[in-house]
């Protein structure tokens, strides 16, 4: 007996879209459908990427029979809007991070998800890559001793012309919900709950922050340092320290990258990732393993802690604003 796999349904057709589609067919898994506002930007898009059905409002992605996960690629500030369509039509829901603009959206998709019993996920894609499967297996072997402490940064230039989303406060524009997310959410995943937060930033008279650095007080007394911005080119490096040794990811750390640990009997490893596609299959698999079992959330990436680092982001975000 055959199982046919689930289909995967996109809504918003960007260039996070895109580069899902494309590490969907990798991983061989079933894109059935794609969504958009325009019909003919769907169908641009589903002849791209060879997708069967394309269609012209959201409302129709989510209510496509064939569509059995819809993963929600429009800007920030559209997310909680988007996912609580696909909650309401019944659909497991890969919300791309940051899941929301806020931890009051998060927890509010959380409640809405659990309430309807669908399979909910924020799509930090990053945590499922090999690369942190790697990491996480020499922290639980114990060869760096006792966490202590994370540094990060993700630092861009990105588009910041009139228009440009990442400039536009109802979109969720931002250096801190585009880029800061993945260094927030680093520390959070291996350091633990944060207990206080110093934060500073620029921000323009929207209320758009452009840079700014965050230094994070974690359960236990460990700490983490983290910088980010639009604006300006960075190390995008992270360094994961303990009382026994160290690891440093390259260039760029939130993505399927190497790294080095080094301990402290100046032992060293190189891991050197062998890469196929970007890497955002990873997270896909996640997804449809865990409703397969039954599951609706992942304890890679549970929906808790999405609440929780959104709540950080919010106190970084009233910090910076502050400081401006």
């Amino acid at each position: 007996m055959t199982t046919t796999s689930p289909g995967w349904g996109i809504l918003g057709p960007g260039g996070i879209a895109g580069a899902f589609a494309r590490d969907l067919a990798v991983g061989g898994h079933r894109l059935v459908a794609v969504g958009s506002r325009d019909q003919g930007r769907a169908d641009r898009f589903a002849e791209t990427h060879g997708i069967p059905s394309s269609h012209g409002t959201y409302e129709a992605l989510v209510a496509d029979p064939e569509v059995d996960i819809v993963y929600v690629a429009t800007p920030h500030g559209l997310h909680r809007e988007h996912a609580m369509l696909a909650i309401e039509a019944g659909k497991h829901l890969l919300v791309e991070k940051a899941f929301t603009t806020t931890g009051d959206d998060a927890q509010a998709v959380v409640d809405a998800a659990r309430a309807k019993g669908v399979f909910a996920m924020e799509a930090m894609w990053t945590r499922f890559l090999p690369t942190m499967e790697a990491v996480r297996e020499r922290i639980a072997a114990g060869e760096l001793g006792e966490l202590v402490s994370v540094t990060a940064d993700h630092s861009q230039m990105l588009d910041l012309s009139p228009g440009s989303r990442m400039i536009e406060p109802a979109l969720g524009g931002g250096a801190l919900l585009d880029l800061g997310v993945y260094c927030v959410s680093l520390a959070h995943a291996l350091l633990g709950p944060v207990t206080r937060i110093h934060a500073a930033g620029v921000v323009d008279a929207a209320g758009v922050d452009h840079r700014g650095a965050a230094m994070l007080t974690h359960e236990g007394g460990r700490m983490s340092t983290l910088t980010f911005s639009m604006e300006t080119l960075g190390s995008n490096r992270a360094t994961i320290a303990g009382t026994q040794g160290v690891i440093e990811l390259d260039p760029a750390f939130y993505i399927w990258t190497g790294f080095t640990r080094r301990s402290a009997t100046l032992e060293k490893e190189t891991f050197v990732p062998e890469l196929q596609g970007r890497g955002m299959q990873f997270q896909a698999a996640e997804v449809e393993r865990r409703i397969a079992a039954g599951e609706l959330e992942s304890p890679v990436m549970p929906l808790d802690e999405t609440v929780a680092i959104m709540r950080v982001m919010d106190e970084i975000t009233a910090q910076m604003r502050a400081s401006a």
